[in-house]
């Protein structure tokens, strides 16, 4: 048994998964061996979600089925409703929000017993979004929105969000956002959603804990960093590139840039430019994306991208989230959404031929401690 220490377990390999595939030396992202640029641009999120859990691409009968089957569980109880304004009342941040709302949903669900992965995962991943739109417009003391059960995953949360159907731009912007973020091999919050999968916990379980894992700041969290350093750009009055050169003489990190896999521009990152010029010609407002161009085209100048630190998928998504008008704290929510679904895929695939995760530390301590009884210490 080797006794070589990996760090943050990395390189280190513990699965094998048909699910997908980062390439970061050329910036490649496939989903079942779709490229994501030909899934984003072409398939809605909901065939996405068939693709990562039955293993194909539906076909119009067995999409109208699967949208059919998410829609009609979009509905939360009541009492996990309430406790959500309570929460929203409270003053506690989305992503926590989220997490309890998610674990309360457990109590809810009758047929949970035994019923299966994606059977749960499917109730799971309908009603994130209405409890997270519901979250949103408690904060701004308004009535949450009943789900549409005519409208797509993506069009139905900004309704619910808003209380409008979205335009069109806006509704296939947002869907292309949950296709690119639904899954991205074993990072932090898928592994810690198999990590507990495979101990034959239920969904419920899973996707709690991957929410916590991509609470934190060096997970889920870079795309609001990113909106909050192009707020302070803008507050600055300086030039997006003389204030990122200040930043950086003052050796602070240029959030949205670099990646533990990608050497490259994360493709993810080249789609949602793109999106972000659409909705920038669509209302006419190009602020962020001049300063998004800008400063990549300035640290590129300064050699990063051949050092390996290039665009990542965050440096995008925030700008086009607020866009779109949503509130910064809730891209990371959001990023929860459309991970959902990569993450029972995962736990499905995973628990197909199941053993229970148990990594080993390598132990530091006193090798001989002398035990002294309490009356004598």
């Amino acid at each position: 048994m080797s006794n070589e220490l990996k760090r943050g377990l990395e390189g280190v390999l513990v699965a094998e998964s048909e699910l997908s595939h980062v390439d970061g030396e050329v910036g490649k992202l496939v989903y079942r061996g779709y490229d994501i640029e030909e899934l984003a641009r072409g398939a809605s999120y909901e065939e996405v979600l068939h693709l990562l859990w039955h293993g194909s691409l539906p076909t119009r009968a067995e999409l109208d089925d699967f949208r059919a089957e998410l829609a009609a569980e979009r509905a939360v109880d009541d009492e996990v409703l309430s406790t959500v304004r309570t929460l929203a009342d409270a003053g506690d941040r989305p992503m926590a929000a989220l997490r309890t709302a998610v674990s309360m949903l457990s109590a809810y669900d009758g047929d949970a017993e035994g019923e299966g992965v994606l059977a749960e995962g499917a109730r799971i991943t309908a009603k994130i979004p209405t409890v997270l739109a519901a979250f949103e417009r408690a904060r701004q003391g308004e009535a949450a929105v009943d789900p549409d059960p005519d409208l797509s995953h993506a069009g139905n949360f900004l309704y619910m969000l808003t209380g409008t159907e979205p335009d069109d731009v806006s509704e296939e912007t947002f869907d292309m956002a949950l296709t690119l973020h639904a899954d991205h091999g074993l990072n932090a919050s898928t592994f810690t959603a198999l990590v507990i999968g495979s101990t034959m916990a239920d969904v419920y379980s899973s996707v709690t804990g991957g929410i916590g894992a991509l609470s934190g700041s060096l997970h889920g969290g870079a795309n609001q960093d990113v909106m909050e350093m192009l707020h302070e750009v803008d507050a600055s009055g300086k030039d997006p590139v003389e204030w990122v050169r200040d930043a950086r003489e003052n050796d602070r990190r240029i959030p949205g840039f670099g990646h533990r896999v990608y050497k490259v521009k994360d493709p993810r990152a080249r789609i949602l430019e793109g999106k972000l010029r659409d909705l920038a010609d669509s209302s006419g407002d190009r602020k962020w994306l001049e300063y998004t161009t800008a400063i990549e085209s300035h640290l590129a100048d300064e050699g990063l991208v051949e050092k390996g630190i290039a665009p990542n998928v965050d440096f995008y998504s925030g700008s086009v989230y607020d866009a779109m008008g949503i509130p910064m704290d809730l891209y990371t929510p959001i990023f929860a959404m459309s991970r959902v679904g990569g993450w029972i895929a995962h736990v499905h695939e995973y628990q197909a031929d199941n053993r229970l995760i148990r990594p080993r530390a390598r132990y530091t301590g006193p090798e001989a401690a002398e035990f002294v009884p309490i009356d004598e210490r």
